[in-house]
């Protein structure tokens, strides 16, 4: 018996299958060049809807997958389906005609007037223009070209800081697993205070958690993306072993409900709290799995299920750092592994330039840094000198003026890109001064620092002041001093 997938109210004008359909690997059997036409793709989409799983999710890195749903879209199916799409844009300035144009070439492959959702997704976090870009997004949205506007692979902090700086975000896409339990964590959290929602993926960490791998070696060829990336988060949480003790626990669950493993460690992410709905991807053209993905709302797990899986997670290891860091920072948990060289050819956040004394400075933008005349950071032979930094965007606005957390968020980040821009690394920073106005904000602004710094633990000093001008809740400065 094929049962129909769960339903999800999402939004007032959203209502989505709680097994969306993933069309990244789109991209993975399209590498060698041979495109996959797009009727005949859109002839494999509609199997998939006529089952109800009839929300889609690309991008605009995933192959011609957004061009493969246009066509889909344009059979005018009842009920219509949905078209979830990402904008990845190269870190740089984000203006008003970046954004629009990003957001149009999206529309156009899609052949829609109006994107269901579309989800951002920015490389670094130093170089400021994502917070530019989010809001010019919602100013598209108000204009009525997004319907709702999410973001993906954004850590807890970053997430926090978008919404408590007034940026409407209905979701935030994440890796989630039996393997991969950060956003079970902190993220969880920040979507309940901000009423958003979670969209899961690599819930069946790349197909490894299946039966067909049950009791078998670890594999030394692995031939495609999805299993080249999920492999990685194996070996850091623990290696084979470990996993195999998760997998054959998960076994144990399906064996006592009649399911398949890929069932119960997707109804495990899809019962936490605050997720939306799971990503399942699809390999267009191989084997349709909608009949056992449709098992997936045929059972619950209960309590003697949840102490099982307890007790197998004891013999691996946490993923490190929080969603999205394997994009960042490493360990880099990609299907092309390490990043570096990818981050480094990133533009400067600012651009550094010589002064009259010898020394190299960068300016922000401040309205402040010319009125008052001093630079957001110099450089002295190996020493790095950063100004007292407030969380101001644009010319002179308040980031976040209510939440001291994002505030601090976003100053580190300032700092960093200033260091950054002058040759220096996070690690290079050895001492901070943190000047507050509430003894009540000491614990989140202490943690935020301690997010960025909880692994270098430079010296620092924090005083509480009688007032900062405007909405600024925090200030910090720092001193670093690059080493070879």
């Amino acid at each position: 018996m094929t049962i129909a997938p769960d339903r999800f109210r999402l939004s007032d004008t959203l209502t989505i299958s709680r097994a969306l359909t993933g069309l990244w690997q789109v991209a993975d059997i399209e590498k060698d060049g041979e495109r996959i036409s797009p009727e005949v793709g859109a002839d494999w989409l509609s199997a998939y809807a006529d089952a109800g799983f009839d929300t889609f999710d690309m991008a605009d890195h995933y192959g011609s997958a957004e061009v493969i749903t246009g066509r889909l879209l344009e059979r005018d199916r009842s009920p219509r389906p949905l078209a979830f799409t990402k904008w990845c844009p190269a870190p740089g300035p984000m203006t008003a005609d970046v954004v629009r144009a990003g957001v149009e070439e999206r529309l156009t492959r899609l052949g829609v007037e109006q994107i269901d959702l579309l989800q951002f997704h920015w490389w670094s976090f130093e170089h400021p223009g994502w917070l530019d870009s989010l809001h010019e997004l919602a100013r598209l949205r108000d204009e009525g070209l997004i319907n709702e506007l999410g973001v993906t692979n954004f850590d807890a902090a970053h997430f926090n800081l978008a919404l408590s700086d007034g940026v409407p975000l209905l979701t935030n896409q994440v890796s989630f697993s039996l393997m991969d339990r950060r956003a079970a964590g902190d993220l969880t959290n920040v979507c309940e205070k901000h009423g958003a929602w979670l969209l899961a993926y690599g819930t069946l960490n790349g197909g490894f958690l299946s039966e067909k791998w049950l009791g078998l070696p670890e594999p030394t060829d692995i031939a495609d993306w999805s299993k080249m990336k999920y492999h990685r988060f194996i070996q850091t949480a623990g290696g084979w072993d470990a996993f195999q003790t998760v997998l054959q626990t998960a076994a144990s669950v399906a064996d006592k409900h009649g399911v398949s493993v890929s069932n119960v460690a997707t109804r495990w992410v899809l019962e936490h709290r605050r997720v939306a709905g799971v990503i399942i991807g699809a390999r267009l053209g191989e084997a349709v799995h909608t009949a056992n993905n449709s098992q997936l709302f045929s059972f619950e797990l209960d309590d003697e299920d949840r102490i099982a899986l307890n007790e197998a997670f004891e013999a691996t290891q946490p993923i490190p750092g929080d969603c999205g860091d394997e994009y960042r920072v490493p360990p880099f948990l990609t299907a092309s592994g390490d990043l570096s060289d990818h981050l480094d050819a990133l533009p400067k956040p600012f651009e550094p330039q010589a002064n009259d004394t010898g020394a190299t400075q960068v300016l922000t933008g401040s309205y402040w840094e010319d009125v008052a005349g001093y630079c957001r950071a110099q450089r002295i032979g190996d020493r790095i000198l950063v100004s007292g930094t407030t969380a101001v965007a644009g010319a002179d606005r308040a980031v976040a003026p209510h939440d001291a957390a994002a505030q601090t968020t976003y100053i580190l980040d300032r700092i960093s890109a200033a260091v950054t821009s002058l040759g220096g690394t996070v690690a290079d920073i050895a001492r901070t001064r943190v000047y507050i106005t509430d003894e009540a904000d000491v614990e989140v602004i202490a943690r935020a620092h301690g997010r960025v710094f909880g692994s270098i633990k430079p010296a620092n000093t924090l005083y509480r002041v009688a007032g900062l001008i405007g909405e600024h809740r925090v200030e910090i400065d720092a001193e670093a001093i690059v080493r070879p």
